[in-house]
Protein backbone atom coordinates (compact mmCIF):
# COMPACT_ATOMS: atom_id res chain seq x y z
CA UNK A 1 0.00 0.00 0.00
CA UNK A 2 1.35 3.43 -0.93
CA UNK A 3 1.24 5.96 1.90
CA UNK A 4 0.41 9.46 0.69
CA UNK A 5 2.19 11.73 3.17
CA UNK A 6 2.14 15.52 3.17
CA UNK A 7 4.80 17.48 5.06
CA UNK A 8 4.05 21.09 5.95
CA UNK A 9 6.90 23.56 6.43
CA UNK A 10 6.47 27.26 5.70
CA UNK A 11 9.94 28.15 4.51
CA UNK A 12 13.42 26.83 3.87
CA UNK A 13 16.53 28.58 5.12
CA UNK A 14 19.80 26.81 4.25
CA UNK A 15 21.31 28.09 7.52
CA UNK A 16 18.42 26.84 9.69
CA UNK A 17 18.76 23.50 11.45
CA UNK A 18 15.02 22.76 11.40
CA UNK A 19 14.77 23.45 7.69
CA UNK A 20 17.85 21.37 6.91
CA UNK A 21 16.23 18.56 8.86
CA UNK A 22 13.15 18.67 6.62
CA UNK A 23 15.30 18.37 3.51
CA UNK A 24 17.32 15.52 4.99
CA UNK A 25 14.20 13.72 6.21
CA UNK A 26 12.51 13.93 2.84
CA UNK A 27 15.44 12.32 1.10
CA UNK A 28 15.96 9.70 3.82
CA UNK A 29 12.31 8.65 3.72
CA UNK A 30 12.31 8.43 -0.07
CA UNK A 31 15.41 6.22 -0.04
CA UNK A 32 13.95 4.01 2.66
CA UNK A 33 10.55 3.19 1.23
CA UNK A 34 9.31 2.99 -2.36
CA UNK A 35 5.71 2.83 -1.12
CA UNK A 36 5.83 6.33 0.31
CA UNK A 37 4.50 9.22 -1.74
CA UNK A 38 5.70 12.56 -0.36
CA UNK A 39 4.32 16.04 -0.97
CA UNK A 40 5.82 19.16 0.56
CA UNK A 41 3.41 22.03 1.30
CA UNK A 42 5.41 25.22 1.65
CA UNK A 43 5.39 28.96 1.09
CA UNK A 44 8.89 29.05 -0.32
CA UNK A 45 11.58 26.43 -0.83
CA UNK A 46 15.10 27.49 -1.75
CA UNK A 47 16.89 24.32 -0.75
CA UNK A 48 17.54 22.98 -4.23
CA UNK A 49 15.80 20.54 -6.52
CA UNK A 50 13.26 18.23 -4.90
CA UNK A 51 12.45 14.69 -6.03
CA UNK A 52 8.86 14.76 -4.84
CA UNK A 53 5.70 16.87 -5.17
CA UNK A 54 5.53 20.46 -4.00
CA UNK A 55 2.40 22.51 -3.35
CA UNK A 56 3.08 26.20 -2.86
CA UNK A 57 0.98 28.13 -0.33
CA UNK A 58 2.15 31.69 -0.85
CA UNK A 59 -0.70 34.14 -0.27
CA UNK A 60 0.24 37.83 0.12
CA UNK A 61 0.77 39.06 3.66
CA UNK A 62 1.82 42.03 5.75
CA UNK A 63 4.17 41.47 8.67
CA UNK A 64 5.13 38.38 10.62
CA UNK A 65 1.65 37.81 12.02
CA UNK A 66 0.07 38.10 8.59
CA UNK A 67 2.67 35.72 7.18
CA UNK A 68 1.94 32.92 9.64
CA UNK A 69 -1.83 33.39 9.69
CA UNK A 70 -2.19 33.51 5.91
CA UNK A 71 -0.01 30.43 5.46
CA UNK A 72 -2.01 28.46 8.02
CA UNK A 73 -5.29 29.33 6.30
CA UNK A 74 -3.86 28.41 2.90
CA UNK A 75 -2.66 25.04 4.22
CA UNK A 76 -6.05 24.29 5.73
CA UNK A 77 -7.78 25.08 2.40
CA UNK A 78 -5.25 22.90 0.58
CA UNK A 79 -5.84 19.96 2.92
CA UNK A 80 -9.60 20.28 2.45
CA UNK A 81 -9.07 20.08 -1.32
CA UNK A 82 -6.36 17.40 -1.51
CA UNK A 83 -6.52 13.83 -0.20
CA UNK A 84 -3.61 12.54 1.88
CA UNK A 85 -3.38 9.50 4.11
CA UNK A 86 -1.39 11.45 6.67
CA UNK A 87 -0.46 15.10 7.12
CA UNK A 88 2.59 15.93 9.20
CA UNK A 89 2.97 19.60 10.04
CA UNK A 90 6.17 21.26 11.17
CA UNK A 91 4.16 24.40 11.87
CA UNK A 92 1.53 25.15 14.53
CA UNK A 93 -1.53 24.50 12.36
CA UNK A 94 -4.69 22.77 13.55
CA UNK A 95 -6.23 20.10 11.36
CA UNK A 96 -3.19 17.87 10.80
CA UNK A 97 -2.68 14.25 11.86
CA UNK A 98 0.86 14.65 13.16
CA UNK A 99 2.73 17.61 14.57
CA UNK A 100 6.51 17.45 14.63
CA UNK A 101 7.60 19.79 17.42
CA UNK A 102 10.91 20.64 15.79
CA UNK A 103 10.71 24.24 16.97
CA UNK A 104 9.81 23.16 20.48
CA UNK A 105 7.05 24.67 22.62
CA UNK A 106 6.53 28.40 22.21
CA UNK A 107 5.17 28.74 25.74
CA UNK A 108 8.32 27.10 27.12
CA UNK A 109 10.55 29.40 25.05
CA UNK A 110 8.78 32.50 26.36
CA UNK A 111 9.13 31.19 29.91
CA UNK A 112 12.91 30.91 29.49
CA UNK A 113 13.19 34.16 27.56
CA UNK A 114 11.53 36.07 30.41
CA UNK A 115 14.51 35.19 32.62
CA UNK A 116 16.71 37.71 30.84
CA UNK A 117 14.05 40.32 29.95
CA UNK A 118 13.37 43.55 31.76
CA UNK A 119 9.88 44.25 33.12
CA UNK A 120 9.12 46.34 30.03
CA UNK A 121 10.41 43.52 27.82
CA UNK A 122 8.11 41.00 29.48
CA UNK A 123 5.14 43.36 29.13
CA UNK A 124 5.98 43.88 25.46
CA UNK A 125 6.12 40.13 24.85
CA UNK A 126 2.79 39.63 26.64
CA UNK A 127 1.14 42.30 24.48
CA UNK A 128 2.78 41.26 21.19
CA UNK A 129 0.11 40.29 18.61
CA UNK A 130 2.46 37.72 17.05
CA UNK A 131 3.27 35.98 20.33
CA UNK A 132 -0.41 36.00 21.29
CA UNK A 133 -1.34 34.47 17.93
CA UNK A 134 1.43 31.84 18.15
CA UNK A 135 0.38 30.78 21.66
CA UNK A 136 -3.27 30.59 20.58
CA UNK A 137 -2.35 28.54 17.49
CA UNK A 138 -0.23 26.21 19.62
CA UNK A 139 -3.04 25.76 22.14
CA UNK A 140 -5.65 25.11 19.43
CA UNK A 141 -3.43 22.62 17.63
CA UNK A 142 -2.72 20.53 20.73
CA UNK A 143 -6.42 20.56 21.66
CA UNK A 144 -7.59 19.56 18.16
CA UNK A 145 -9.10 16.03 18.26
CA UNK A 146 -7.73 15.42 14.75
CA UNK A 147 -4.19 15.51 16.14
CA UNK A 148 -3.26 11.86 16.48
CA UNK A 149 0.46 11.99 17.25
CA UNK A 150 3.16 14.46 18.25
CA UNK A 151 6.77 13.80 17.28
CA UNK A 152 8.87 15.17 20.15
CA UNK A 153 12.49 15.60 19.12
CA UNK A 154 13.67 15.29 22.73
CA UNK A 155 12.38 14.36 26.16
CA UNK A 156 12.61 18.07 27.01
CA UNK A 157 10.00 18.84 24.35
CA UNK A 158 7.78 15.95 25.45
CA UNK A 159 7.84 17.10 29.05
CA UNK A 160 7.08 20.71 28.09
CA UNK A 161 4.08 19.65 25.99
CA UNK A 162 2.69 17.64 28.89
CA UNK A 163 3.35 20.47 31.33
CA UNK A 164 1.79 23.29 29.32
CA UNK A 165 -0.96 21.51 27.37
CA UNK A 166 -1.68 18.18 29.06
CA UNK A 167 -1.47 16.15 25.84
CA UNK A 168 -2.07 12.43 26.61
CA UNK A 169 1.08 10.33 26.92
CA UNK A 170 0.00 7.93 24.16
CA UNK A 171 0.11 10.74 21.60
CA UNK A 172 3.68 11.76 22.42
CA UNK A 173 6.50 9.97 20.56
CA UNK A 174 10.15 10.88 21.21
CA UNK A 175 12.07 10.52 17.94
CA UNK A 176 15.43 12.25 17.84
CA UNK A 177 16.64 13.81 14.62
CA UNK A 178 18.77 11.56 12.46
CA UNK A 179 22.37 12.45 11.69
CA UNK A 180 24.40 11.56 8.62
CA UNK A 181 27.16 9.64 10.37
CA UNK A 182 29.16 9.30 7.16
CA UNK A 183 29.21 13.04 6.51
CA UNK A 184 29.93 14.04 10.12
CA UNK A 185 32.82 12.05 11.56
CA UNK A 186 36.03 12.53 13.61
CA UNK A 187 38.19 12.17 10.50
CA UNK A 188 37.30 15.76 9.56
CA UNK A 189 40.09 16.87 11.89
CA UNK A 190 42.69 15.38 9.55
CA UNK A 191 41.09 17.11 6.56
CA UNK A 192 40.49 20.60 7.93
CA UNK A 193 42.19 21.33 11.26
CA UNK A 194 45.47 22.73 9.99
CA UNK A 195 44.03 24.73 7.07
CA UNK A 196 41.17 26.41 8.94
CA UNK A 197 43.44 27.39 11.79
CA UNK A 198 45.97 28.79 9.33
CA UNK A 199 43.27 30.84 7.58
CA UNK A 200 42.17 32.47 10.82
CA UNK A 201 45.55 32.78 12.50
CA UNK A 202 44.73 30.29 15.27
CA UNK A 203 47.79 28.44 16.64
CA UNK A 204 47.76 24.68 16.13
CA UNK A 205 48.06 23.98 19.86
CA UNK A 206 45.50 26.58 21.01
CA UNK A 207 42.24 25.21 22.48
CA UNK A 208 39.54 26.01 19.92
CA UNK A 209 35.82 26.05 20.65
CA UNK A 210 33.22 26.26 17.90
CA UNK A 211 29.67 27.59 18.17
CA UNK A 212 27.18 26.95 15.35
CA UNK A 213 23.76 28.58 15.28
CA UNK A 214 21.73 31.55 14.08
CA UNK A 215 19.83 33.80 16.46
CA UNK A 216 22.58 34.80 18.87
CA UNK A 217 20.36 36.21 21.64
CA UNK A 218 18.46 32.95 22.19
CA UNK A 219 21.48 30.73 21.68
CA UNK A 220 23.70 32.47 24.16
CA UNK A 221 26.51 34.19 22.30
CA UNK A 222 26.65 37.11 24.76
CA UNK A 223 27.08 34.88 27.87
CA UNK A 224 29.56 32.77 25.91
CA UNK A 225 31.75 35.78 25.15
CA UNK A 226 31.54 36.88 28.77
CA UNK A 227 32.54 33.39 29.94
CA UNK A 228 35.48 33.24 27.55
CA UNK A 229 36.73 36.60 28.81
CA UNK A 230 36.69 35.27 32.39
CA UNK A 231 38.36 31.95 31.57
CA UNK A 232 41.83 31.34 33.00
CA UNK A 233 42.97 29.71 29.75
CA UNK A 234 43.85 32.92 27.94
CA UNK A 235 45.00 31.05 24.85
CA UNK A 236 41.52 29.62 24.14
CA UNK A 237 39.93 30.67 20.84
CA UNK A 238 36.32 30.69 19.65
CA UNK A 239 34.77 30.53 16.19
CA UNK A 240 31.16 31.72 16.00
CA UNK A 241 29.48 30.27 12.91
CA UNK A 242 26.04 31.66 12.12
CA UNK A 243 23.95 34.58 10.98
CA UNK A 244 22.42 37.30 13.12
CA UNK A 245 20.95 40.71 12.37
CA UNK A 246 23.02 42.21 15.19
CA UNK A 247 26.25 40.40 14.39
CA UNK A 248 28.24 43.65 14.42
CA UNK A 249 27.16 44.40 18.00
CA UNK A 250 28.52 41.01 19.09
CA UNK A 251 31.81 41.80 17.38
CA UNK A 252 31.90 45.01 19.36
CA UNK A 253 31.18 43.10 22.59
CA UNK A 254 34.14 40.80 21.85
CA UNK A 255 36.35 43.85 21.32
CA UNK A 256 35.23 45.47 24.58
CA UNK A 257 36.04 42.24 26.42
CA UNK A 258 39.51 42.12 24.90
CA UNK A 259 38.69 39.10 22.75
CA UNK A 260 39.10 40.59 19.29
CA UNK A 261 42.19 38.47 18.59
CA UNK A 262 40.65 35.26 19.92
CA UNK A 263 37.11 35.26 18.48
CA UNK A 264 36.20 34.78 14.81
CA UNK A 265 32.71 35.53 13.46
CA UNK A 266 32.17 33.80 10.12
CA UNK A 267 28.58 34.86 9.45
CA UNK A 268 26.13 32.41 7.91
CA UNK A 269 27.78 29.65 5.88
CA UNK A 270 26.33 26.50 4.35
CA UNK A 271 29.27 24.17 4.90
CA UNK A 272 30.26 23.99 8.56
CA UNK A 273 32.28 20.78 8.24
CA UNK A 274 35.71 22.49 8.17
CA UNK A 275 34.98 24.23 11.48
CA UNK A 276 33.95 21.01 13.20
CA UNK A 277 37.21 19.56 11.91
CA UNK A 278 39.28 22.47 13.19
CA UNK A 279 37.80 22.58 16.70
CA UNK A 280 38.60 20.76 19.92
CA UNK A 281 35.14 21.18 21.44
CA UNK A 282 31.67 22.60 20.74
CA UNK A 283 29.68 25.03 22.88
CA UNK A 284 26.01 26.12 22.76
CA UNK A 285 24.77 27.86 25.93
CA UNK A 286 21.30 28.35 24.46
CA UNK A 287 18.48 29.75 26.56
CA UNK A 288 16.06 27.31 24.89
CA UNK A 289 16.66 24.72 22.19
CA UNK A 290 14.36 21.75 21.48
CA UNK A 291 17.31 19.56 20.43
CA UNK A 292 19.99 21.23 18.22
CA UNK A 293 21.19 19.53 15.07
CA UNK A 294 24.49 21.35 15.52
CA UNK A 295 25.14 19.50 18.79
CA UNK A 296 24.37 16.17 17.09
CA UNK A 297 26.75 17.05 14.26
CA UNK A 298 29.49 18.09 16.66
CA UNK A 299 29.16 14.90 18.71
CA UNK A 300 29.29 12.84 15.52
CA UNK A 301 32.54 14.62 14.68
CA UNK A 302 33.96 13.58 18.04
CA UNK A 303 33.70 16.98 19.73
CA UNK A 304 32.81 17.09 23.42
CA UNK A 305 29.99 19.59 23.92
CA UNK A 306 29.07 22.23 26.48
CA UNK A 307 25.31 22.81 26.38
CA UNK A 308 22.64 24.34 28.58
CA UNK A 309 20.13 22.38 30.63
CA UNK A 310 17.27 23.69 28.46
CA UNK A 311 18.78 22.21 25.31
CA UNK A 312 17.27 18.84 24.37
CA UNK A 313 20.69 17.57 23.35
CA UNK A 314 21.75 17.76 27.01
CA UNK A 315 20.06 14.34 27.26
CA UNK A 316 22.99 12.95 25.25
CA UNK A 317 25.68 14.55 27.40
CA UNK A 318 27.28 12.64 30.26
CA UNK A 319 29.09 15.33 32.28
CA UNK A 320 32.82 14.77 32.38
CA UNK A 321 32.60 11.97 29.82
CA UNK A 322 31.56 13.66 26.57
CA UNK A 323 30.94 17.23 27.67
CA UNK A 324 29.31 19.41 30.32
CA UNK A 325 25.88 20.90 31.09
CA UNK A 326 25.07 24.15 32.89
CA UNK A 327 22.43 26.85 33.14
CA UNK A 328 22.46 29.12 30.09
CA UNK A 329 22.89 32.27 32.20
CA UNK A 330 25.49 30.88 34.62
CA UNK A 331 28.56 32.60 33.18
CA UNK A 332 30.83 31.38 35.98
CA UNK A 333 29.92 27.71 35.39
CA UNK A 334 30.25 28.13 31.64
CA UNK A 335 33.70 29.69 32.08
CA UNK A 336 34.78 26.80 34.32
CA UNK A 337 33.62 24.26 31.72
CA UNK A 338 35.60 26.08 29.02
CA UNK A 339 38.69 25.89 31.21
CA UNK A 340 38.22 22.17 31.88
CA UNK A 341 38.05 21.33 28.20
CA UNK A 342 40.97 23.65 27.45
CA UNK A 343 43.30 21.58 29.64
CA UNK A 344 45.81 19.56 27.59
CA UNK A 345 44.41 16.24 26.44
CA UNK A 346 41.00 16.58 28.12
CA UNK A 347 38.89 17.28 25.01
CA UNK A 348 40.85 14.75 22.97
CA UNK A 349 40.17 12.13 25.63
CA UNK A 350 36.43 12.61 25.18
CA UNK A 351 36.31 12.24 21.39
CA UNK A 352 35.40 8.56 21.36
CA UNK A 353 32.62 9.01 23.93
CA UNK A 354 31.26 11.99 22.00
CA UNK A 355 30.96 9.99 18.79
CA UNK A 356 29.41 7.04 20.64
CA UNK A 357 26.65 9.27 22.06
CA UNK A 358 25.03 9.61 18.62
CA UNK A 359 26.01 6.27 17.12
CA UNK A 360 22.39 5.10 17.34
CA UNK A 361 20.97 8.20 15.64
CA UNK A 362 21.73 7.47 11.98
CA UNK A 363 19.33 8.53 9.25
CA UNK A 364 18.19 4.95 8.63
CA UNK A 365 17.23 4.51 12.28
CA UNK A 366 15.23 7.74 12.23
CA UNK A 367 13.45 6.72 9.01
CA UNK A 368 12.52 3.36 10.52
CA UNK A 369 10.97 5.02 13.55
CA UNK A 370 9.04 7.53 11.45
CA UNK A 371 7.75 4.86 9.08
CA UNK A 372 6.77 2.71 12.04
CA UNK A 373 4.74 5.61 13.44
CA UNK A 374 3.03 6.26 10.11
CA UNK A 375 2.07 2.61 9.71
CA UNK A 376 0.72 2.43 13.26
CA UNK A 377 -1.51 5.44 12.60
CA UNK A 378 -2.84 3.87 9.40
Amino acid sequence: MTIRLALVRQRYNPFGGAERFVATTLEALMRKNDDLSLTLITRKWSGGELKHGVIECAPPYLGRLGRDRSFARCVQRTLARERFDLVQSHERIAGCDIFRAGDGVHAAWLEQRSRQQSLLGRIGTALSPWHRYTLAAERAMFADPRLRAVICISELVRDDIRRFYGVPEQKLHVIYNGIDLERYHPGLALEHRAEVRRQHGIPEAAPLFVYVGSGFERKGVAPLLAALSRAQATDSHLVVVGADKKLESYRQQAERLGLAERVVFTGGIKNVLPYYGAADAFVLPTLYEPLSNAVLEALACGLPCIVSDHCGAAELIEPGVNGHVCDALDVAALSAHLDRLAQPGVAAGMREAARAAVGHLGLAAMSERLLGLYRSLL
